[in-house]
């Protein structure tokens, strides 16, 4: 957005008039939230462009008709270029911070830190924010509400609650990213004529149009053959739950086959509960190995219910050992690492490196926050940074795709392309939802879409499932609301057409 704004302005567009156009925009959202006749707004406005902002939506707001207040930091303050600029044409009186009164407002329009905010509130701002939180009066945040991070998203002390939030050009990640996201409100992105916005953002929201043209729909002359065969790894007796949510997902989202590679302790607790999906005895790695030896599997699936440990880390090097036996023309195998698998190699990222560097084929993996800091826990610099900057890194640490799960979701690989979720959906805070993600994925794998799209896939498919159920939702609900979520994008078939990725604008 800097580069967008300084090639606007290079190209003969000064900052004033963009100050002008943003302020305009916000002065439009006002009206638009309180129409009508006798009221009144309060506008605080810190020292840089934001303030300036601030300064031309209360003087366009006058001229408009409604009363208005300005209040800034601090009645010196140290305004400069554009932002002194629209101080001096507004008409009115200048207030400081002790007359802010939000409660006698019947709006406060919230102008005093912009995106660019890289510290905590203090001081009189601090104490601003929280008489604005302590009131019931909405609030108009401009491009961000104040004390939140717009790169990360991250709050340090207090942040301005945001009825409604307006931007410019395109949404910040901390339009996105917790918990900046809980203080947004809605979010309105207003173009005034920024540009030329990069047409391949390395950061997107996860809409369809970032995978859609990827997604594998099957052909008409397919077979169940075409479309793949999947194995999931099954956990022991006690273990099996986990396994068989994500072989249904794999199974639902349109791999071919299924099998279930399950110990010979849980083979009649898995065939009492499967029908489609295949069983087969795998009792270790010697027994993975075997199976593994067909070259027409085309993506494994292990983690959910598998068990921490070594057994499972030797499973894992079973998955990713490399091949020569592929024929021309085959895909190498696609391998999705969940839970156990993850967390068996706690502390030991670096081994997990040397293994999926060493495959030929696509590797994903979906940890939690939880998994994600017990995996990283010896690289201190991964974990280091907001939701984004800990997905890239990883990714590139590793050399696979990253989906680190939360309402936030993020989709990260290795070349530093990402996916923030639009929001995910509350009712997937439920045991074993994760593992019906993972198969989701492990089946668009299997199905040979990218490990990246499929990551981003399957994560939107996910939430889409969930909010179609709603309350009441439990994993085993998800895969059979798949149909009714691909319907839906199926619907949207001409999307696929129009194709390309679209930046954070689309809200």
């Amino acid at each position: 957005m800097a580069e967008a704004d300084r090639r606007t302005i290079a190209a003969g567009t000064d900052g004033y008039t963009l100050m002008q156009r943003a302020g305009r925009a916000v002065a439009d959202a006002c009206e638009v939230m309180l129409p009508g006749a006798s009221r009144f707004a309060a506008v605080l406005c810190g020292p840089g462009n934001n303030g300036g902002d601030g300064f031309v939506a209360a003087r366009l707001l006058k001229e408009r008709g409604w009363s208005v207040s300005v209040h800034v930091l601090e009645p010196r303050d140290p305004s400069t270029g554009d932002a002194a600029r629209a101080k001096a044409d507004w008409p009115g009186d200048i207030h400081g911070p002790d007359d802010f009164d939000p409660s006698a407002a019947d709006l406060v329009i919230d102008a005093l830190f912009g995106a660019g905010l890289k510290r905590g509130l203090s001081g009189q701002a601090e104490r601003l924010v929280q008489r604005l939180k302590d009131a019931d009066t909405p609030v108009v945040a401009v491009d961000i509400p104040s004390g939140v991070d717009g790169s990360s998203g991250m709050v340090t002390g207090v942040a301005v609650d945001a009825t409604l939030t307006v931007t410019f050009g395109c949404a910040k990640p901390g339009h996105y990213l917790y918990p900046g996201r809980r203080h947004r409100g809605r979010l309105v992105v207003s173009d005034i004529g920024l540009g030329p916005l990069e047409p391949h953002p390395a950061t997107m929201l996860n809409d369809t149009t970032v995978w859609l043209q990827a997604f594998p729909w099957p052909d008409q002359d397919g077979h169940k053959y075409k479309r793949g065969h999947t194995i999931v790894v099954s956990g022991s007796l006690a273990h099996t739950g986990a396994a068989r949510l994500a072989a249904r997902g794999a199974l639902r989202i349109g791999a071919g086959l299924v099998t279930l590679a399950s110990p010979k302790d849980a083979l009649s607790v898995n065939a009492a509960h499967l029908t489609a999906v295949m069983l087969r005895e795998v009792n270790g790695p010697d027994d993975l190995a075997e199976l593994l030896s067909d070259s027409r599997l085309n993506c494994v699936v292990m983690g959910p219910g598998l068990g921490v440990g070594a057994v499972t880390r030797s499973l894992v090097a079973v998955a990713l050992a490399p091949r020569s036996d592929l024929r021309d023309g085959q895909s190498p195998r696609a391998c999705l690492l969940d839970a156990d698998a993850l967390t068996s190699f706690s502390g030991d990222a670096g081994r997990l490196r040397d293994l999926i560097r060493s495959t030929s084929g696509a590797v994903v993996i979906t940890p939690h926050d939880g998994e994600f800091a017990r995996l990283f826990s010896n690289e201190p610099a991964i974990l280091a940074g907001s939701k984004l900057d800990r997905s890239r890194k990883a990714a590139q640490f590793l050399g696979c795709v990253v989906l680190l799960k939360g309402p936030d979701t993020v989709v990260a690989d290795p070349k530093g392309r990402a996916t923030i979720s639009d929001g995910g959906s509350p009712w997937l805070a439920t045991a074993g939802s994760g593992d019906v993600l993972s198969g989701f994925i492990g089946g668009l794998l299997t199905q040979g879409m990218p490990a990246f799209e499929a990551a981003a896939a399957g994560d939107h498919l996910h939430t889409i499932a969930a909010k179609i159920f709603g309350p009441g939702l439990i994993a085993e609900d998800i895969p059979e609301q798949l149909p009714a979520a691909l319907r839906m994008l199926q619907a949207e078939g001409g999307a696929a057409e129009r194709g390309g990725t679209q930046p954070l604008t689309l809200a």
